[in-house]
């Protein structure tokens, strides 16, 4: 998709308020544990395949018409191939992969496997686009992620441990790291509304051999069930991706993928306030956890002194 009009220059950062970027990541984050209650509402109603392209479709809908209206770039043959990589693997086969797990394993298990993802982020990053892994960084990672491991452990469900279900949830951890490392790349000249609605796009056509699933579940769904599907494609997808697009314009990937060790904490306070659903004591303990661990890996480590 092209404008009519020449190609836009590389997109230069306007002066704004430092807070911007801060205010974004913390409605992705919200939105995004929000989901996870969405989801739990749905149960096994709907399939993994046809949950995954009914929001990604809506999602699609909803930013081409705001591209419509804004600036446009003519994509390069790299820009092409990362957004096919970013699109098929967080977009298509993260969501596939996730949601098929939980199918197997209770939720609380999916999220710390998957929690793995920021963590490759990181190495990811630290590897292919050049971003320091400082000592704090590591130790803040390593608490961050204990702090899931006990939110897990408290939260833990019935649903066992299937092989086949940690393994879909490591699959999508894995999709999740390549699909962020891809999108910090194409963010350099690329606006965070044009990857975020192409990859939504190519992720639904990873999804549209469960056309048919969808169909019937538009068809025969109560309007609970499809208002619930609405709302995943609008707040957690078009929302909060292109929320978290334009806050990774402004900060390193491994940095910002920690921050979402704090999703399994907000999930556990959002069923509770939504659902009445009181959480374990250890699930505070893991949130704190969550929280010191972030801001660990926020310090900069100390600057040796200057040689005389």
């Amino acid at each position: 998709m092209t404008s009519t009009r020449p190609a836009p220059a590389p997109i230069a950062t306007p002066a704004q308020a430092p807070w911007l970027p801060a205010a974004a990541i913390g409605v992705t984050l919200l939105l995004w544990a929000s989901a996870f209650v969405a989801i739990r509402h749905l149960g096994h109603e709907v399939s993994p395949g046809a949950l995954s392209l009914g929001r990604l479709l809506i999602a699609a809908v909803a930013l081409s018409a705001l591209l419509l209206r804004a600036p446009r770039h003519r994509l390069t043959r790299n820009e092409t191939l990362l957004l096919l990589a970013c699109g098929i693997a967080w977009f298509g086969i993260y969501n596939l992969a996730l949601n098929a797990s939980e199918q197997k394993i209770d939720a609380a298990t999916a999220a710390m496997v998957v929690q793995v993802g920021p963590i490759l982020i990181a190495l990811l990053a630290a590897l292919f686009l050049g971003e320091k892994l400082t000592s704090w960084f590591a130790v803040g990672m390593v608490v961050a992620f204990g702090g899931v491991v006990v939110i897990g452990s408290a939260m833990r469900g019935d649903g066992g441990s299937d092989l086949d279900g940690v393994l879909l949830a490591l699959l999508a951890a894995a999709t999740y790291a390549i699909g962020v490392v891809c999108q910090k790349v194409l963010l350099h000249r690329l606006s965070g509304l044009e990857v975020t609605c192409y990859a939504c796009w190519i992720g639904a056509v990873v999804c549209l051999p469960w056309v048919g699933d969808l169909g019937d579940v538009v068809g025969d769904g109560d309007a609970k069930t499809l208002l619930l599907i609405a709302y995943l494609g609008l707040f957690p997808t078009a929302i909060a991706f292109s929320t978290w697009a334009f806050a990774l314009r402004h900060t390193d990937a491994g940095k910002q993928a920690i921050t979402t060790f704090l999703v399994p904490g907000i999930t556990a306070l959002l069923a509770w306030a939504l659902l009445g659903e009181v959480p374990p004591g250890l699930v505070f303990v893991g949130g704190a956890l969550c929280i010191v661990g972030v801001l660990l890996t926020r310090r900069k480590p100390r600057r040796s002194a200057d040689p005389a």
